[in-house]
């Protein structure tokens, strides 16, 4: 993966202080305004990011808008990613992108069962129906099926609405571990939550992409921009995030404190950011070590073909692992 020592001098400095004019950056996030953008909002919220000399514009994903293609375009500085398969397609497909920062350590994909219907996890194989978007048949279903014993028999199709499962006590979806166990409980039901990072589904979540240009041309606003975006999740989930709140629901007004406090408390509950690596180099921590360990278990499981993905343009680690922002909160 992506080493670019020749930029480690530049990664190494602290950067905030040399900052003077301010940048303009343009970061679009993966889907509505939502606690899972905390720490970003935060950031612009608490003017961490003019400290270190960007002005940074938040452009909203969601269901009609897709902001991957923009980055490439270079209508966009920043992309907030899902998980690394989507980092492999875009190497795989010559499009010149690559992932700077983690800051989802473990992925929030889950499934859901109503309570007691299944024992276990490996029980959920057995389930007759299990609703799957068509993303997901094409990631980690296909792992759940090498690895877990799932049976394509069972799969149909999810339509991004929970009311099939809520009808029907034996039936198993996907789930996003900050939200649909949450709508399924507001609407009385009891489930069941079974992260997939639990059970070997080893990728990183809401990575931050951009062009491999910028890396190579502009690495110091590159790593501004890293560095200030970690303080603000430090600040996001230790301090106060009620400006980081305001701005979330002025983006998306059907958020309300009531549910980013519940999203808030999920992701920190389930160890979603401030895990794993982080816990030794800070909040973003990347190893390309486990980037490699993830693209194995996907030509494993037939996700994706062996040798279609050159892994050293995947990921760069040179804007991460600093312990930036440690400090924030002392353990």
């Amino acid at each position: 993966m992506m080493k670019m020592t020749m930029f480690s001098a530049v990664a190494a400095i602290g950067l905030a202080s040399g900052a003077s004019a301010q940048d303009q950056v343009r970061m679009g996030t993966n889907w509505l305004a939502q606690g899972g953008h905390g720490g970003f909002y935060q950031a612009v919220a608490d003017g961490t990011y003019a400290e270190y000399g960007l002005d940074v514009e938040i452009v909203m994903g969601g269901p009609q808008v897709n902001n991957r293609p923009m980055l490439a375009a270079g209508r966009l500085d920043f992309l907030l990613a899902g998980n690394l398969l989507l980092s492999f397609d875009n190497v795989r497909n010559e499009i010149p992108t690559t992932v700077v920062a983690a800051f989802f350590q473990r992925d929030p994909q889950s499934l859901i069962a109503h309570a007691g219907s299944y024992e276990n996890f490996a029980d959920l194989a057995t389930a007759p129906t299990i609703l799957i978007s068509r993303d997901g048949q094409f990631s980690y279903w296909q792992w759940l099926v090498d690895e877990h014993g799932f049976r394509d028999e069972s799969l149909r199709p999810y339509g991004f609405n929970i009311a099939q499962f809520l009808g029907d006590s034996a039936i198993v979806q996907q789930a996003y571990a900050t939200a649909e166990p949450l709508y399924a409980t507001d609407e009385g039901a009891s489930v069941d939550t079974h992260v997939l990072a639990d059970h070997g589904w080893s990728t990183y979540s809401s990575t931050i992409e951009t062009r491999r240009d910028m890396v190579e041309n502009n690495p110091d606003l590159v790593q501004r921009f890293v560095n200030a975006s970690i303080i603000g999740w430090y600040n996001f989930l230790y301090g106060d995030r009620t400006a980081a709140y305001e701005l979330i629901m002025r983006d998306n007004p059907d958020q309300s404190i009531e549910k980013l406090d519940r999203e808030v408390g999920q992701l920190m509950a389930l160890d979603i950011i401030d895990s794993g690596n982080a816990l030794e180099h800070g909040i973003g921590a990347m190893s390309l070590e486990r980037v490699a360990a993830f693209h194995d278990l996907a030509v494993n499981a037939g996700i994706i073909e062996s040798g279609a993905v050159d892994l050293d343009l995947v990921a760069t680690d040179t804007f991460v692992n600093k312990k930036i922002g440690m400090d924030l909160f002392p353990r």
